[in-house]
């Protein structure tokens, strides 16, 4: 998937049904129920994506590509009717959806550490390339397995029990006209894309994003 291009899951098709009539063909009702709509995105490029750096929870802001990539999401979603908004706690994710809701002024924003950046431990702010190159098997096994944690840092396995409490929590309360945009991270987004989209744990663990990515969801 290109940056920036967006991902649209299979639709819930419109619930057809008889009624009876005095014709000879019967007549079709179709009720379209309407459905709240979840928009994720993953935040803009920041030096650490570039250099191809554990980042993890290092705080680092977006970069000048960054910020355009942040800004073609904006462009793309200035039409969507956002009636709420959400963010981790980490600067990049915030910088990303405070240039989107450029143009939905008064949107309410929460800042949910739930949905921040895998915890990369004593691997954060080292080279992914020097660490592939020096313990490959060890490598494979801290980037991309579902349940074996980098030393003291989390596993996705982990990340997922923490993303899956913040979606159980915003679900039940969202109305059917709500419209509820998401400036998440690469590893928060696997859960999400696993809830919404029925993933196998191999799925969810080998897909690679690219910054500025958008996934939409009816719910």
């Amino acid at each position: 998937m290109e940056s920036g291009q967006r991902y649209e899951p299979n639709l819930p098709q419109p619930m057809h049904f008889w009624v009876k009539s005095n014709r000879e063909i019967p007549s079709i009702c179709i009720i379209i129920r309407k459905m709240a709509k979840i928009i994720i995105v993953r935040h803009g490029q920041t030096l650490d994506n570039e250099e191809k750096v554990f980042s993890g929870f290092r705080d680092v802001g977006l970069d000048e590509a960054g910020i355009k990539e942040a800004q073609n999401l904006a462009e793309k979603l200035k039409n969507e009717q956002i009636s709420k908004a959400y963010s981790s706690d980490q600067i990049r994710s915030k910088q990303t959806l405070e240039i989107i809701l450029k143009y939905h002024p008064n949107v309410p924003v929460v800042a949910d550490p739930r949905i921040k950046e895998r915890d990369y431990g004593d691997l954060t702010g080292t080279s992914k390339i020097i660490a592939r190159e020096k313990t490959p098997d060890l490598y494979k096994l801290w980037h991309r397995s579902y349940d074996v944690e980098p030393p003291r840092g989390e596993s996705l396995k982990m990340v997922e029990t923490r993303v899956l409490s913040f979606l159980h929590d915003i679900l039940p309360n969202l109305k059917p006209d709500d419209v509820v945009l998401i400036s998440a991270h690469g590893n928060s987004i696997r859960p999400m894309r696993r809830y919404f989209e029925h993933l196998s744990i191999d799925q969810m663990c080998t897909y690679e994003y690219a910054s500025g990515e958008i996934f939409e969801y009816q719910i």
